[in-house]
């Protein structure tokens, strides 16, 4: 009778086993990254494949924070912004068909931070609203040019709760949103939040560089 009462709660915790490996994420291969070793990052003017023309000059203005806390040195946007400008170079797709060779020699960097922006803007809906920012990345070594690492992330409004509001109170909501977006960006913030999400030292992210206290290390998942 007791092996009758161990089963079922041994076939459980075998599932939970098997629930709990289903979830877990497919560790990334580092290997081309750790024999690179960059230590001098480029982040490239990112491609905008969203309708919003704003979309290209908030994620890449951005972009460098996540890069410099994870412990690399990174060439500052408005420098690059003007060295391109200054070469003749207006567009996003201009920069990115820059030949790695050329960007190695001008700008010193060890590896190229290419970023295309799939998603930006805010959609309205009749009770609500959602702005959403998703971009993907890759990380290119300009000395060889082996593809270093390669991801994507995504940061939207609708992460937030609006709880049990009655539907009223969801109407002025909507109302007061559509107002406050039309007038300012509202995606920019998101922008801020996606780059974060996609550039910083995360589970499969970009590794901790020479200047960070875990370099050497990558995040285990959980």
């Amino acid at each position: 009778m007791s092996n009758i009462r161990l089963f079922p709660a041994a076939l459980v915790a075998a599932l939970a086993v098997l629930a709990g490996c289903a979830n877990k994420p497919v560790a990334y291969d580092y290997a081309a990254f750790r024999q690179a070793n960059p230590r001098t990052l480029l982040v490239m003017p990112p491609i905008n494949d969203s309708p919003d023309v704003k979309a290209s000059s908030s994620v890449w203005a951005q972009a460098t924070l996540p890069l410099a806390e994870a412990g690399y040195y990174v060439l500052p946007v408005t420098l690059v912004d003007e060295t391109f400008r200054q070469n003749g170079i207006q567009t996003a797709n201009d920069a990115q068909d820059i030949p790695r060779e050329k960007l190695r020699d001008f700008f010193g960097a060890d590896a190229a931070v290419y970023i295309k922006v799939t998603r930006y803007g805010t959609t309205y809906h009749v009770i609500s609203s959602d702005t959403v920012v998703e971009a993907q990345a890759r990380i290119v070594d300009l000395r060889s040019g082996a593809l270093l690492w390669e991801g994507r992330a995504a940061a939207s409004s609708s992460e937030q709760n609006n709880g049990n509001n009655s539907l009223a109170v969801l109407l002025v909501a909507a109302v007061v949103k559509q107002i406050i977006n039309t007038t300012t960006d509202a995606a920019y913030g998101y922008a801020g939040i996606a780059d974060s999400r996609l550039l910083g030292v995360r589970v499969n992210g970009v590794l901790p560089g020479p200047r960070s206290h875990a370099y050497g290390k990558e995040v285990a998942a959980q």
